[in-house]
């Protein structure tokens, strides 16, 4: 009997049980599901130390465009020169453009106005976040039945492990199987991507760029160096801005530039782990590993205010609404916040944040919005200006199924929050999801929303990797 942990003579990693579709995009009968080592009971199988990573980086082309479109077809689908996000005021930035508008010079994150002054015919859209979210859990599930192991990067981007899967599908290149994801993935979903391929997550990004937009590049095996080669600085994940002008300052805008500096001189220069990294990313080596398990590492939600805001009462029921945004999103992904940030962008884009670390994981609507309170008073002490921006952000994630802190006399002080305030959220969580996201709200936010229209808020997703 054939072991159903091995694809040939290889493991495939994977979380749990998924149904594979061949080359013909039909489910293989004759292949049992692969499972992982963690799930038949067996000892896992290493890999021989020959094997080829066969890694693909899916991304989704200008992913909230196309999900404006779809969702409007009669109006912003017929806005070939189309902005998402901010609004039509100038207010906010770029969420996404559209590959006409990115013709002006239009990028995202990109201030709205500026954006509005390269591409004035520009329609302007806000972004369609529902939508976005079932939309990329619609790419996701259809992925799962392509791939043995999926990770989402983020909403719009998504990294395949197909490594040892050369006799399932049938000896097919690599440029072939992602091209046939590619298709698969427009014709259930509609959604169209470009797919880079290569021997690890970096050069799979960084092949993708290439396929754009809605194409296949793949790095051969041994190619990575010369196709890192014709890439500048600025492209290679990781290279910030700070370490970018360091470099620029020597002389180096090119991967060419800085491969021709002896390793010596770079470690002088950026020291020893900084310049081991770089040489390693400039000759294409990267992590490989693709986990479908991957922890988040933040969420976070910002408003744009119609209007710059210099009320104080005015900016705390604007975090009211934040920290019920930032909340469900939380616990919807079964997770608890230790670390809670605030954020304000002023009136002259001065951009300041404070943050505060809590003793134990919380979870609750009250607990994030006490944490964030205090933050935000001592942000307007300190400049109590009029604001533009408002943000909430947590970190420090951990599993609700983590054990909490238990105290160790009776006399220790309150939890953060009671198994009561938990319940109410995971209550309200599911009242929205039955009866829309508007059903509940607190008193004092429902009476904000009646007295004025306000943007919603720019983002709740998880973020990814930093």
């Amino acid at each position: 009997m054939s072991d159903p942990g091995v694809v040939g003579r290889q493991v495939v990693p994977r979380r749990h049980v998924v149904r594979y579709l061949g080359p013909t995009g039909a489910a293989d009968q004759n292949h049992t599901p692969v499972q992982s080592s963690r799930q038949t009971g067996m000892d896992p199988i290493e890999p021989e130390h020959d094997v080829v990573r066969r890694i693909l980086h899916v991304d989704c082309d200008a992913f909230f465009v196309q999900v404006a479109r779809m969702e409007d077809p009669e109006g912003a689908g017929r806005a070939p020169l189309l902005l998402v996000g901010g609004a039509p005021s100038g207010r906010g930035v770029v969420t996404s453009a559209s590959y006409e508008a990115r013709v002006y010079g239009v990028r995202s994150a990109m201030p709205m106005s500026e954006a509005l002054r390269r591409c004035p015919e520009a329609t302007v859209v806000s972004v369609p976040r529902k939508a976005v979210r079932r939309r990329s859990a619609e790419v996701r599930a259809a992925l799962e039945d392509l791939a043995p192991v999926v990770e989402a990067a983020s909403v719009d981007e998504f990294y395949l492990d197909l490594t040892g899967t050369e006799r399932l599908f049938r000896g097919e290149a690599l440029s072939e199987t992602a091209d046939r994801i590619r298709r698969a993935i427009l014709d259930r979903t509609a959604v169209a991507t470009s797919v880079g391929g290569g021997t690890n997550r970096l050069v799979a990004k960084l092949a993708t760029s290439r396929a754009k937009p809605a194409g296949v590049h793949v790095v051969p095996a041994g190619a990575e160096a010369s196709f890192m080669r014709a890439l500048s600085l600025a492209d290679i994940p990781g290279v910030g801005p700070a370490l970018l002008e360091r470099l620029t300052s020597r002389g180096l805008h090119t991967v060419t530039d800085a491969l021709a500096v002896e390793p010596e001189w770079l470690e002088r220069w950026l020291g020893p782990r900084r310049a081991a990294w770089l040489r390693a990313h400039l000759l294409g080596r990267g992590a490989d590993d693709v986990d479908s398990d991957r922890e988040r590492k933040s969420i976070s939600s910002e408003r744009t205010f119609p209007r710059d805001i210099d009320n104080d009462d005015a900016l705390e029921a604007e975090l009211l609404g934040l920290a019920e945004a930032v909340g469900h999103t939380l616990r919807d992904h079964g997770l608890r916040t230790r670390t809670v940030t605030t954020k304000l962008k002023d009136f002259d884009f001065r951009v300041r944040q404070r943050s505060r670390t809590l003793p134990e994981g919380v979870e609750s609507n009250r607990a994030i919005r006490e944490a964030a309170r205090p933050l935000l008073r001592e942000l307007r002490e300190v400049r109590p200006v009029p604001a533009r921006l408002l943000g909430l952000g947590l970190a420090g994630l951990e599993s609700t199924d983590a054990p909490r802190q238990l105290g160790l006399f009776a006399g220790d002080a309150r939890s953060e929050e009671s198994e009561r305030e938990r319940e109410l959220s995971r209550a309200v969580d599911a009242l929205r999801r039955r009866f829309g996201g508007d059903a509940v709200a607190p008193a004092r936010l429902a009476h904000e929303r009646r007295s004025s229209k306000q943007h919603p808020p720019e983002s709740s997703e998880p973020d990814p990797e930093p």
